[in-house]
């Protein structure tokens, strides 16, 4: 048996004992060192994810060790992360290098027992090496960084300039937004103006990224002002700021999904000819350049990140839910 937190029901997360993993053929049960809460197991906690259940183990943003595997791809002891994607490796979207969009895709955390956890298993081929001089805290922002990494990456695609000469709007200054905002700056974009309603995650924000900040409860948002503008909450009112704020010409990337539907501007969208993208998590390629942007320091020193152990895993689900804490992103430690 190992101990695990477990999803019981809307608003309920609980310790329990679990069984231990079963090694099955070509995977690897993983010692978990430290494993993020990510947006979507908030979405689960408050019972708005069909797809999981009560009596889930959620958790997919990981690092760990090694501690048994049926697979010559990796050796016990080896220091990962991994792909929380388990693809199918032979469909089209597989063999175009675009495995985030496998059309026989499922997840750890989601279709089977996620990170949570002491241990955990899946598929050999889902993990990704990380070198000695990165932590195993920093390797399990691998995960949500790589959302980032994919969600810019196909936003300059689209943009007519530079995203060092853009003007960049930041709907949300949870742990996507964050992360968001300390690329871009890496990447050398110098205006950068962040949107949050939490005065604790605004303080923090203020603390660890150069940017302007705004409280939208207070101060409106300039209307056809920025070039590019990233949705990292996906409500209702949060798409029609983007829609508002983004200058004709620019480009409007959806990545947040806490509605799951509502209106936008389409008139607006047709005639200043924006381009509106939606972005699904990230590709294999994007996880591993993201290790490497890890390791380089892309995204800081990464202290504004909240250490917890998971014993105390129900109360940081409570305190997110309330907003109680600063940090953009918790990091649960199973030992």
């Amino acid at each position: 048996m190992m101990k695990a937190l477990v999803y019981t029901g809307p608003n309920e997360m609980k310790i329990m004992d679990q069984p231990y993993p079963s090694l099955e053929a070509n995977e690897a049960i993983i010692k978990i060192e430290s494993v993020g809460i990510c947006g979507s197991d908030m979405h689960a906690f408050h019972g708005h994810d069909p797809r999981r259940k009560p009596g889930l183990v959620l958790g997919h943003e990981f690092s760990g060790t090694i501690e048994d595997l049926s697979s010559s791809l990796f050796s016990k002891g080896q220091r990962v992360t991994g792909n929380p994607l388990i693809t199918c490796g032979i469909c089209e979207y597989c063999r175009q290098g675009r495995n985030n969009l496998c059309e026989n895709r499922t997840m750890v955390g989601m279709t089977r027992p996620g990170a949570f956890a002491q241990y955990m298993s899946i598929p050999a081929s889902s993990l990704l090496a990380i070198p000695e001089s990165l932590s195993m805290d920093a390797a399990a922002l691998t995960e949500p960084a790589a959302t980032a990494v994919h969600a810019i990456n196909l936003s300059m695609r689209a943009l007519h300039r530079p995203i060092q000469e853009c003007r960049v709007l930041i709907l949300g200054g949870g742990a996507i937004g964050m992360l968001s905002t300390l690329l871009l700056r890496h990447y050398g974009v110098y205006d950068v103006t962040v949107v949050e309603v939490n005065p604790l995650r605004r303080q923090a924000i203020s603390q660890h990224v150069k940017c302007t900040i705004i409280n939208p409860i207070e101060e409106k948002i300039v209307e056809n002002a920025y070039e590019f503008v990233m949705d990292c909450v996906g409500s209702a009112v949060t798409r029609n700021s983007a829609m508002v704020a983004v200058r004709p010409g620019g480009v409007m990337m959806h990545v947040g999904l806490q509605d799951w539907s509502s209106e936008i501007d389409m008139r607006k969208l047709t005639l200043a000819e924006i381009t509106l993208l939606g972005t699904y998590t990230y590709s294999t390629v994007d996880l591993q350049a993201t290790v490497k942007l890890l390791e380089q320091h892309a995204f800081g020193d990464l202290s504004w990140v909240e250490k917890r152990s998971l014993d105390d895993g129900p109360e940081a689900f409570d305190d997110l839910h309330a907003g109680k804490t600063a940090s953009a992103k918790v990091l649960l430690k199973p030992f």
